[in-house]
């Protein structure tokens, strides 16, 4: 039986002390999704000990691209808290990234609770407040980002920080799915997407979340923000760097690395 706290302790002292681990998977190849949730969840019991608070949760590795890139088939899922929430510059030291890449995303912030499962994307954007352009700077405490899904389960989702753009607006008002974004890096053209990239619309992103997290017993609730997944590849990010998204129609959110 696999020590939980344990592996929640390394994890949680790699990301204090910036450093990364071995793959949990290669360390124990008897691990599974189940074990990988409930360490995350030993690992935030020690962040929200250190008076961090939980102000949503994500949905990750929803898209193709980003599947490919990290050998990762299946969706992930994990928490967000306030420490991870950026509003101004990223400080990559202060907010102790180790090797961050950015992701350009759309963002879901409820006015109702979500109690899965069985939700859908109709019941997701009935309980939409608004949604509004953001960059997720994912970051993994597994050395090289070689990891499993089990890995990035445990270690939350690979969640590094996140920052909002201005503009919220009516999802109600858009369709979700041929929703165009564009990147930039350094100035120059990175990438681009599509809503339809995250499971096909963002929508049913969120809705597999609740799903997910509710046979865990946890809801997605009123007031949360969650991250439905990134429209585009991860793109590796360093002190210097300024990503600016731009979402069609809506506007746009940048990232800026100090």
């Amino acid at each position: 039986m696999p020590d939980i706290a344990d592996y929640g302790a390394q994890l949680y002292s790699a990301l204090r002390e910036r450093k990364t681990l071995k793959p949990l998977i290669a360390v124990d190849p008897e691990l599974s999704i189940d074990d990988a949730y409930k360490i995350s969840l030993d690992l935030l019991a020690r962040r929200c000990k250190d008076g961090e608070k939980v102000v949503g949760k994500k949905i990750g590795v929803t898209s193709k691209a980003v599947q490919v890139m990290l050998g990762v088939f299946q969706p992930d899922f994990g928490f967000l808290t306030d420490a991870m929430y950026i509003q101004g510059d990223i400080d990559v030291a202060k907010t102790g990234l180790i090797q961050p890449r950015a992701e350009a995303e759309i963002a879901f912030i409820l006015n109702d609770n979500l109690n899965g499962p069985d939700i859908t994307a109709e019941q997701v954007i009935a309980a939409t407040d608004c949604i509004a352009p953001c960059f997720e700077i994912v970051d993994s405490r597994i050395e090289d980002w070689k990891i499993s899904i089990v890995d990035t389960v445990a270690d939350n989702a690979s969640c590094g920080v996140f920052v909002i753009g201005e503009t919220r607006v009516d999802p109600r008002e858009y369709d979700l799915p041929n929703l165009k974004v564009t990147v930039t890096k350094n100035g120059e053209a990175l990438s681009e997407g599509l809503g339809s990239a995250v499971q096909g619309n963002p929508a049913e992103a969120v809705a597999w979340l609740a799903n997910t997290l509710g046979r865990h017993g946890v809801t997605l609730d009123a007031g949360d923000i969650i991250l439905s997944g990134s429209l585009v590849p991860l793109e590796p990010a360093k002190k210097g760097d300024i990503f600016e998204m731009m979402l069609e129609g809506i506007g746009g959110c940048s990232a800026r690395f100090v």
